[in-house]
C-alpha cells in the first residue's frame, strides 16, 4: 500500500511529537512529585503555561508567516528540550527560565503544527475530492493516536528508572489518611514521608529525556516536506506591518464563535492539569510511591491513544457533538467518584480505571476541539490555533497556580464548574453552526488542480 504525499507528512509530525513529549510528557507528570519543595514542580508548570499564553498573543503568525510551519516546529522543538535541560540539576534559577523558554516556543509549536494538519488535510481533500472536514478530522485522528501514545513510554521510562531505586519502602499507614479529597494539600505536605528516588536515576532519567527530545528535532527537520514554503517566501517578501501581524491573534476575537469557545478550551487545560498535577500527586504518590505514576499515566496514554483515532474516525457517523457529551459524562462521573473515593493500596486496580476514564474523555476534547477549530476558522488557522494555545494555556496556568492554595475537594469543584460551563456554551455554538455553517473549503481556494508524477498525488493551490 502506497502512502500518500501528505499522509507521510501527518506521521512525520506524529513521530516528532510522540519523541519530544515522551520526554515532556514524562516530566511534566513527575513535578507536582519529583520537586514538591515549596512547590517549585508546580510552579515551573505554572510558568511553561504563562509564556505560552504571551507567546500565543504573537509569536505563532510571525513565526509560521516568516520561517513557514517546518522550521517553527523545529525551532520550537529546540525549545521544549531546554527545560529536560533544567531538571537536571532543578532548582528555582534553572526551572524557571528554561519554563519560560519552552513556553515561549509551545503556543508557536502547536499552531504550526495545527495550522499544517488543516493544509494538508485541505490538499488531500482536494485531491480525492472529499469533504476537507472529514479528512482534517481523520488527520487529526492520526496524530492524537500516535502523540498521545508518548504517555506511554514517557511514564514507562519513569517507572522502569525509578523502580531500581533500593530506598523503595511501603506506604505508612499515617500517612494514607493524608490521600484523597478529604485532606488539604497543606497537610499532605506537612505529614507526608514521600522519598525522592536516588539522585544518580533522576539523572539518567532526564538524560533519555533529552536524547529522545533532539531525536525529535532530527526527524522533523530530515524528513517532514516544508509545504508552505512558497507562502513563507512570499510574505517574507511582502511583509505586512508587524502590529498587524501581532495583533492577528485578537483581531479574531471579534468572532463571537470564537468567544463561545473559550470555555471549552480553558477545560481542556483544567482536565489535563489535574490529572497530571493532582491525580498523580494526591492519589498515586501519596497512596502508592512516586514509581507508581508512570504505570498509572501509560494507563491514561494508552487509553488516550486508542480512543483518539477511534473517535477520529467514529466522528464521521456520530457528528462532534454527540462524543463531546460522552466526554462531559464520563469527566463528570469520575470527578463526582474522586470527590469520595478513599486511595488505598489494596485498591489497586481503581487507581488505574479513574486514568482509563480519564484518557477516553481527554481524547475527545483533544481531537475534536482541534478539528473544530480548523473547520470553523480556515481562512485564520494560525490566528485561530494561537487562540486555541492561549485560552487552552490559561486553564494550565489557573489550576496550576493554586495547586498549593486550596484543599483538593475545592479544586474538583472548581473543576466541576468549568465543565458544567462548558457544557452550558458548547450547544449555543453548534446551534449558531447549523443556522450558518462556515463555508466549507473548497470556498477558500481560488482553484486547484491534481497532477500525477512518479505515480504520487501533487496538489497545487492559487490562494484568494
Amino acid at each position: 500500500m502506497i502512502i500518500d504525499r501528505n499522509t507521510k507528512n501527518v506521521l512525520v509530525v506524529s513521530i516528532g511529537f510522540l519523541s519530544l513529549f515522551t520526554a515532556y510528557g514524562g516530566l511534566q507528570s513527575l513535578q507536582s512529585s519529583l520537586n514538591a519543595e515549596e512547590g517549585m514542580g508546580v510552579a515551573s508548570l505554572s510558568v511553561i503555561y504563562a509564556s505560552i499564553i504571551i507567546s500565543s498573543m504573537f509569536l505563532p503568525p510571525i513565526m509560521i508567516k516568516n520561517l513557514g510551519c517546518k522550521w517553527t516546529i523545529v525551532a520550537s522543538m529546540a525549545c521544549y528540550i531546554s527545560y529536560s535541560f533544567g531538571n537536571l540539576y532543578p532548582g528555582w534559577y534553572t526551572l524557571i527560565p528554561t519554563s519560560v523558554i519552552l513556553g515561549l516556543g509551545g503556543s508557536p509549536l502547536w499552531s504550526a503544527k495545527c495550522t499544517y494538519l488543516t493544509i494538508s488535510g485541505n490538499l488531500q481533500a482536494s485531491a480525492e475530492g472529499k469533504k476537507s472536514a472529514e479528512v482534517i478530522n481523520k488527520y487529526f485522528g492520526i496524530f492524537f493516536f500516535i502523540f498521545q501514545s508518548s504517555a506511554v513510554w514517557g511514564n514507562l521510562m519513569s517507572s522502569l528508572i525509578f523502580g531500581q531505586d533500593s530506598n523503595i519502602a511501603d506506604i505508612p499507614e499515617e500517612q494514607l489518611q493524608f490521600c484523597g479529597a478529604t485532606a488539604c494539600d497543606v497537610e499532605i505536605t506537612a505529614n507526608s514521608t514521600i522519598a525522592k528516588p536516588a539522585q544518580k536515576l533522576v539523572w539518567t532519567l532526564v538524560g533519555c529525556y533529552i536524547g529522545v527530545g533532539v531525536l525529535a528535532m532530527i526527524i522533523v527537520a530530515v524528513f517532514l516536506d516544508n509545504i508552505d514554503r512558497e507562502q513563507a517566501s512570499e510574505f517574507r517578501g511582502n511583509r505586512e506591518p508587524f502590529c498587524q501581524t501581532f495583533l492577528a491573534t485578537f483581531r479574531l476575537l471579534k468572532d463571537r464563535r470564537l468567544l463561545i469557545l473559550i470555555p471549552l478550551t480553558m477545560y481542556s487545560g483544567f482536565e489535563q492539569s489535574f490529572l497530571s498535577g493532582e491525580y498523580t500527586k494526591n492519589y498515586v504518590t501519596c497512596a502508592l510511591g512516586i514509581h507508581f505514576v508512570g504505570f498509572v499515566m501509560i494507563c491514561f496514554g494508552a487509553t488516550d491513544s486508542v480512543s483518539s483515532i477511534v473517535f477520529g474516525k467514529l466522528a464521521k457517523y456520530t457528528g462532534r457533538a454527540s462524543l463531546f457529551l460522552l466526554a462531559a459524562l464520563t469527566n463528570f462521573s469520575c470527578i463526582l467518584a474522586l470527590l469520595f473515593w478513599k486511595p488505598h493500596p489494596d485498591q489497586l486496580f481503581a487507581f488505574f480505571v479513574f486514568p482509563a476514564l480519564w484518557g477516553m474523555a481527554d481524547a475527545v476534547w483533544q481531537t475534536q476541539t482541534n478539528a473544530l477549530y480548523g473547520v470553523l476558522f480556515p481562512r485564520d488557522k494560525e490566528a485561530a490555533f494561537a487562540n486555541y494555545r492561549m485560552w487552552e494555556s490559561l486553564g494550565f496556568v489557573i489550576a496550576f497556580a493554586y495547586s498549593t492554595f486550596i484543599c483538593l475537594e475545592t479544586k474538583l469543584y472548581i473543576l466541576l464548574s468549568v465543565l458544567l460551563l462548558t457544557v452550558v456554551t458548547y450547544p449555543i455554538l453548534e446551534y449558531r453552526e447549523y443556522r450558518n455553517p462556515t463555508p466549507i473549503e473548497e470556498d477558500i481556494y481560488s482553484k486547484h488542480k491534481v497532477v500525477e508524477e512518479h505515480g504520487k498525488h501533487i496538489v497545487t493551490q492559487t490562494y484568494l
